[in-house]
């Protein structure tokens, strides 16, 4: 071959050492100039650039990531069914907004699903084997292991919510607080005296701000807290139905509903409406994510909406500023973020 013709001696891929050679310059030159090292001088980056573009030379991205200790790999650990996955839009819509602020990047996102002990402890090997730079965690329970595992194992991680007021991992969350006062207050300007709230999980801190923000809201316009309107739930359709027929069954002179979810609104729907209760009319009904869901109910449902896409970005953000912090995670401790982005009501019809 001769030796202005593109590609390497062999015929094959070009090496780093053709490159250098190019350039005349040597290999640890050329691998600076590749990783973006401003240890160079412009007219050495010009010289091996010009040899990259003649040659074809593509970076081998799995030799530089074993060189740096890296996988270029993140994976997003769900600690839920598969059917809760599917069934949700909270996840699909949190899985859009990771892949398209990674999609900027060159890692490859795994997804992974933790929701019962043979998954956990399968996840737990993978984890230990260090086969992924970092982890974002999903739906956390209080009571999950995985986080302080990854703690453990010094594996940076970002989760969607803080565990506790004493969350020591990043996270980021919608003001769970905030978006129950928004939809009790709105209640309450409609006219509606029995507001009853069906919760999520109540392991979920998320949830427990819910239930806060509902009592507040309540509390601040003169109203007591009948704990009989507090009905638990657990974010599914079918933990609103059960919800909303205990309520009935236990306060039928309600007339209004928070729930906890788009999908636990969609499951107390049918109950009222099996009840022959009317909606807006007799029961005011507000949900939480404003999903598409809540845009495709009968009659559309009033929503707050969290911004999860945009969570899922902002998990991406912190999580690669964590990968890319080499100090070790007792030296990160102080610097350790907590998110907390806006929540917004949407009005329609259902309220």
């Amino acid at each position: 071959m001769a030796h202005g013709a593109r590609g390497g001696r062999s015929g094959g891929r070009p090496t780093l050492e053709e490159v250098a050679a190019r350039a005349g310059v040597g290999r640890g030159t050329v691998s600076r100039v590749i990783n973006g090292s401003p240890r160079v001088s412009e007219a050495t980056r010009a010289a091996v650039e010009a040899a990259v573009a003649e040659l074809g030379y593509v970076p081998n991205t799995a030799a530089r990531a074993l060189a740096a200790n890296r996988t270029d790999a993140i994976a997003l650990v769900v600690p839920e069914p598969e059917t809760r996955f599917f069934a949700e839009p909270y996840f699909s819509d949190m899985l859009r907004g990771v892949g398209s602020e990674l999609n900027e990047t060159e890692m490859q996102l795994l997804l992974i699903f933790a929701g019962n002990d043979r998954e956990r402890r399968r996840l737990a090997q993978y984890l230990a084997a260090h086969r992924v730079d970092g982890v974002l965690l999903v739906s956390v329970h209080a009571d999950d292991p995985l986080p302080d595992l990854l703690s453990q194992l010094e594996i940076p991680a970002v989760i969607s919510g803080p565990r506790s007021a004493a969350e020591t991992l990043p996270s980021v969350d919608s003001d769970n607080y905030a978006g129950a006062r928004q939809a009790v207050e709105h209640l309450l300007s409609r006219g509606r005296t029995r507001i009853a709230h069906i919760t999520g999980r109540l392991d979920v801190y998320g949830a427990q701000r819910r239930v806060d923000g509902y009592r507040e809201a309540l509390r601040d316009a003169g109203r007591a807290v009948d704990e009989a309107l507090i009905e638990p739930g657990d974010f599914t359709e079918e933990g609103g139905r059960r919800a909303m027929t205990a309520l009935l069954a236990r306060c039928p002179e309600l007339d209004a509903v928070f729930a906890g979810s788009d999908v636990t609104a969609a499951g107390a729907r049918q109950v009222l409406r099996e009840e022959g209760r009317r909606i807006p009319d007799d029961v005011a009904l507000v949900g939480y994510d404003d999903s598409a869901i809540a845009r495709h109910m009968d009659p559309p449902l009033t929503s707050v909406r969290q911004p999860i896409q945009e969570m899922g970005r902002r998990m991406i953000d912190l999580l690669l500023a964590e990968i890319a912090d080499r100090r070790p995670a007792a030296a990160r401790g102080l610097d350790r973020r907590q998110m907390v982005l806006a929540t917004e009501l949407v009005e329609r019809a259902s309220s």
